[in-house]
């Protein structure tokens, strides 16, 4: 979802394209209604937890001139315990008229929990599969976003629905938490021909459209998916739409891209919505195939300023190219794999918004991708403290769980500097595994699942990044001191934390050394302990140090200084031959007391460690570039060595 605000204005930049970067959707989002806010606390109702949904049928009518809504929902449900009756989540000004089974009639009752409870004929027993429909009706009360809209558009109306995060039970009886996908639906919506300016009315609604039945002046839209949803991801919409259609070939095996646009904005939707196409092949390079490929991915405009995933139907408050890009990248990021709480929804946002970020690194370039990561920076370090993971009181406010400057930005750049720390074979390899991990798809996820899978895929041990990063608060500042002797670089890392969750923040920190005849290198450097110094071969004579110069790093307040007092480079560690076969020779000053000698591989893995010795053989390591650390009494020394 791209987020909007009414009672706290959330900034969320959106880029358009490489020339207008600062673009925002100042997005405009209620608070959650009272009745929602009693299951905030948790992502499930606990009284639904004892059944499997399998299947859902929804029968609705609507007609877009009223708030209205009636019909009948059959659901296919597994018993997981004994079972003497069922509850549904239902507001509770939705009035239930009938409950049947195999065409009896059933007890129910509604409460002012907004729970449907249905008494069963009989004990179900566990792992046994039974079915009942519900038929009800209502003007439902929208909350949250607009969990079910009745407005207009250039004077016609229009009913759309918006069911993130609590609002699905507010038009339809369902089982509304993030435990229990449903296997499949089908969506039968009737609804008038005609508008009341004799124009045809379109329904939308999920997976690909199987038929469309007139019967006098009504009309039946039937609509199909096959693959497991969450009831927030299932969506309706009905106006005058006018639909028109981008092929995407799909290797071979091609699918359409469904646009359902307002008769008034058919020319600039047309103008804006070609680019879907492009998008959908960098995701499907970086990623996977589309993963409702076998059904149709598509827009629909309806009445909100931000956009919403519908799982093969995104609803679109406008089609710039930013809003395209995290909406479709959601399908995989949200839909395919769904986060497993309110309190992991970056596992959704975050990912969406680092994906609306590689669609500019992709089509415009490095230094407009750059200028995306300045933008993302500046936004998270605009206040000292916030995780990226919730809390449970967290999940009581939507304008938190929806926050732009944690929720997507943060957790866009968290992503973006664990590609920088694994490097991108490995970074995309794990993302690709994790849509795949068959505990996962098509399923829901925690933010521990995915830390497992990436490690499990790259072999690096990932606790004190997402410990840092994800799971604390804040960000951190630097203050780096440097100077030169020789062709030796000498830089003193030292930090400060804005949050006091993190007691230190381990990262790989990037520096750019700037000569005077403008020669450049580039470093980074692994940072794992306050006031560690560095040392590094720089063969022209310093001019500058710029810290981060591209961005790849959340932090602010950094300086860089070069040092008043001489640095004794004499009385340094020196290491030879480099490069080297087999063993190398360390010299160091006799009053320098080395406790540990540690050898490091580029990705960042131990390879060997050991006590002071002045000599270390290496002939058993693999060709590359290692980095050998010396523990003293109270600092680390880095070096680098090449291992021929």
């Amino acid at each position: 979802m791209k987020p909007i605000i009414t009672s706290l204005i959330i900034f969320l930049t959106l880029q358009i394209n490489a020339q207008d970067y600062n673009e925002t959707l100042n997005v405009i989002r209620a608070s959650e209604a009272t009745t929602a806010l009693r299951q905030m606390m948790n992502s499930q109702n606990e009284n639904t937890g004892n059944y499997d949904v399998k299947y859902h049928r929804l029968e609705l009518n609507v007609d877009p001139s009223f708030a209205q809504i009636s019909g009948d929902v059959t659901t296919y449900f597994e018993a997981k315990e004994a079972m003497t009756d069922i509850t549904f989540d239902l507001a509770d000004n939705m009035i239930v008229s009938q409950v049947l089974q195999r065409g009896n009639s059933l007890s129910f009752t509604q409460n002012s929990d907004d729970e449907l409870v249905v008494t069963l004929p009989m004990a179900q027993a566990q792992g046994v599969l039974d079915s009942l429909t519900v038929s009800y009706s209502g003007n439902p009360v929208s909350s949250g976003f607009g969990s079910f809209e009745q407005t207009t558009h250039n004077g016609d109306p229009i009913i759309w629905t918006l069911s993130e995060p609590y609002g699905a039970k507010g038009w339809w009886p369902c089982k509304q938490d993030l435990i229990d996908k449903i296997d499949s639906i089908d969506v039968y919506l009737k609804t008038p021909v005609f508008n009341p300016t004799n124009e045809t009315y379109v329904a939308v609604s999920n997976g690909l459209e199987m038929s469309q039945t007139v019967e006098g002046s009504e009309k039946i839209t039937h609509f199909k998916h096959g693959h497991p949803i969450p009831a927030y991801l299932i969506a309706i919409a009905v106006t005058n739409y006018e639909v028109y259609s981008h092929e995407v070939p799909n290797n071979g095996t091609p699918f359409d891209i469904v646009n359902y646009v307002y008769p008034e904005d058919l020319t600039s939707a047309q103008a804006s919505t070609g680019v879907t196409v492009d998008i959908m092949n960098i995701f499907t390079d970086l990623f996977e195939e589309y993963p409702f490929s076998d059904e149709k991915y598509g827009h629909a405009q309806f009445g909100w300023g931000g956009g919403m995933e519908h799982t093969t139907v995104s609803f679109m408050g406008s089609f710039n190219r930013n809003l395209i890009a995290h909406e479709l990248a959601h399908q995989w990021f949200g839909n395919k794999v769904t986060c497993g709480s309110w309190k992991d929804i970056w596992l959704n946002e975050g990912f969406a918004t680092y994906l609306s970020g590689l669609v500019i690194e992709d089509l415009d370039g490095e230094n407009s991708f750059k200028t995306w990561r300045q933008q993302r920076v500046n936004n998270i370090t605009s206040q000292p403290g916030g995780a990226v993971y919730l809390s449970d009181q967290d999940t009581t406010s939507v304008s938190r769980i929806f926050s732009g400057r944690l929720s997507y930005n943060k957790g866009a750049m968290v992503l973006h500097m664990l590609r920088k720390k694994l490097g991108d074979t490995d970074f995309y390899q794990g993302l690709q595994d994790y849509l795949t991990a068959p505990e996962l798809a098509f399923d829901y996820a925690k933010t521990q699942d995915f830390n497992d899978v990436m490690e499990l895929s790259t072999g690096e041990n990932l606790d004190e990044f997402f410990d840092d990063w994800i799971y604390n608060q804040g960000y951190p500042s630097y203050a780096v001191n440097w100077n030169q002797n020789g062709n030796q670089l000498q830089l003193v890392v030292s930090q400060t934390q804005s949050h006091p969750s993190v007691l230190f923040f381990e990262a790989d920190v990037p520096f750019r050394i700037v000569g005077t005849l403008g020669e450049t290198l580039d470093v980074v450097l692994d940072n794992t302990s306050n006031n560690e110094q560095f040392f590094e071969t720089v063969n022209f004579t310093v001019q500058e140090v710029l810290f981060d110069p591209d961005y790849h790093l959340i932090s602010k307040d950094n300086s860089v200084t070069l040092s008043n007092s001489e640095f004794d480079f004499n009385a340094g560690i020196q290491l030879y031959p480099n490069p080297t076969s087999s063993t190398i020779n360390i010299e160091k000053p006799e009053n320098v007391a080395i406790e540990t000698i540690k050898v490091y591989n580029s990705l960042g893995q131990l390879l060997l460690q050991s006590s002071w010795t002045p000599q270390v053989d290496l002939s058993a390591l693999s060709s590359g570039l290692l980095f050998i650390q010396f523990q003293t009494g109270d600092e680390i020394i880095n070096k680098r060595i090449i291992k021929n």
